[in-house]
């Protein structure tokens, strides 16, 4: 009798562990679905502008260097700003989505685009006057001038720059990833040429640089949207502008500044950080060292970031769905596979520390320092990874209002102040510069992860039908 029992009971355990099992590894197929593609997306989208910038080093020292300074501060000031702020619609598009509110994808997609596009208009003013504000930041004149040459003409990469980013969101809402890989690729195979011919064919040197950029991702927004009107997979969320446009673009401001804020306060505090390494003891080492871990983590940056994509549509459509255990489970499935990803990285960038330096450079002092420093960069590495999937769930579930706050506190009365402090009082120079950032991430780390362990996934699914129906039932009224 009591072996029976034992044996009901196994088998009991048995039937509500399987589904689980299931369950789990069906969820890991579906991140992996998203994620791995948009790796190949996102790398091959921000190759453009590697590519125009390896072009623009054979024409000569000022140029490259007016062009370096000009995509530093043009990230800064315009396109992170922008990429930020469609983030918005990951939380909006998604969660409409899983609720089955197809024709809201449309409008919100028309809302986003009238006020990115308006966005860019001021943006473009600042980058006609970016030499007189680097002149005012004490830099050459001369590198100024070229770095306003090349900032004026990618003026016009800001508006498809823009229509990309929304696009994106909305193809990634749906799980439509395929269509967003062959158009990057294809697009990457032909900025290459374009960029040559522009830049030494025709002889407009970094000017030419610029136009190929925008001339690439133009061709992007082209080929997206020849896929957008003809495919079958968007039929049901193709719609004409809502009359009501208004409304769409207040909705969307709501979550795209607070977005904007949480992804450029990260962005520009590693910025900040290279700036003060210029202030340091034999600045040109310091520099080239923090702007090689800032490469290099940047690099690897598109692969936590497309687990965080990954898990934004996963949380939002099954909050908009209305299945708070999925989105709970997508939760874990994500984290189990930058867990695996970033434990490999790590390994991989610690064991080669030794000859990390020598791919950017032949000098013992170089290589030494970035050997020295490599331990740190391997935990900024792990803390970007648990930061960009949580900073996915936020956007996923919409509390980027607290991402926001979390990352002001993190970076900029935690991070950036303990730098200053490690890096010139304690005298660690750009170590400890880096190390005042590494303190930041775990800050960020910590809280971001404290918040997705106490959210109330119920309370997310009442917050995201709330925002689907109540808006659906405003247009139907």
């Amino acid at each position: 009798m009591e072996e029976g029992l034992l044996l009901l009971k196994q088998a009991e355990q048995h039937q509500w562990r399987w589904p689980k099992n299931v369950e789990f590894a069906e969820e890991v197929k579906r991140t992996c679905y998203i994620a791995f593609p948009m790796v190949a997306v996102t790398v091959s989208q921000n190759l453009l502008r590697v590519a125009s910038m390896s072009m623009v080093g054979h024409l000569g020292e000022l140029q490259l260097s007016g062009t370096a300074v000009a995509t530093s501060l043009t990230n800064v000031t315009g396109f992170s700003l922008l990429f930020g702020m469609a983030s918005a619609l990951e939380t909006l598009c998604g969660q409409a989505y899983g609720a089955g509110q197809y024709r809201k994808l449309g409008y919100y997609t028309y809302g986003a685009i009238i006020s990115l596009l308006l966005v860019c208009f001021p943006i473009s003013v600042l980058w006609i006057c970016i030499d007189k504000l680097l002149i005012l930041l004490g830099q050459d004149p001369l590198i100024s001038a070229e770095a306003r040459k090349f900032s004026v003409w990618l003026i016009p990469t800001l508006f498809p720059y823009a229509i990309l980013q929304l696009i994106i969101r909305y193809l990634l809402s749906q799980s439509l990833i395929f269509p967003m890989l062959w158009s990057s690729i294809s697009v990457l195979v032909l900025h290459v040429p374009i960029c040559w011919a522009l830049v030494f064919k025709l002889g407009l040197g970094i000017v030419g640089a610029a136009l190929a950029i925008g001339v690439s991702y133009t061709l992007n927004v082209i080929f997206l949207g020849v896929y957008l009107y003809n495919s079958k997979a968007c039929e049901k969320t193709r719609v004409m502008c809502s009359q009501d446009v208004m409304t769409d673009i207040k909705e969307f401001f709501r979550l795209a500044i607070p977005s904007a804020i949480m992804i450029c306060l990260e962005w520009w505090s590693y910025e900040i950080v290279v700036l003060l390494s210029g202030l340091l003891p034999n600045p040109q080492l310091e520099t080239s060292v923090l702007s090689i871990c800032l490469t290099v983590g940047a690099l690897h940056y598109y692969i936590p970031y497309s687990f965080g994509a990954a898990a934004s549509t996963r949380v939002s459509n099954e909050l908009g769905a209305g299945n708070p255990k999925a989105a709970k489970m997508a939760v874990l499935a994500v984290s189990a596979l930058g867990a695996v990803e970033v434990i490999l990285a790590i390994t991989i960038l610690f064991c080669s520390h030794s000859v990390l330096g020598y791919a950017f450079g032949n000098e013992k002092e170089l290589v030494d320092y970035v050997k020295d420093i490599t331990l740190l960069l391997c935990f900024t590495i792990f803390a970007d990874t648990i930061q960009s999937i949580l900073s996915g769930v936020a956007r996923g579930s919409g509390w980027q209002h607290i991402g926001a706050y979390i990352n002001l506190g993190s970076y900029y009365l935690v991070g950036i102040p303990m730098a200053l402090v490690l890096g010139f009082l304690w005298r660690l120079k750009g170590e400890g510069l880096w190390g005042g950032l590494c303190i930041g991430s775990t800050v960020q780390c910590i809280l971001l992860t404290l918040v997705t362990c106490f959210t109330n996934w119920e309370k997310q699914v009442t917050k995201a039908r709330e925002r689907v129906f109540y808006r659906a039932s405003f247009d139907e009224e």
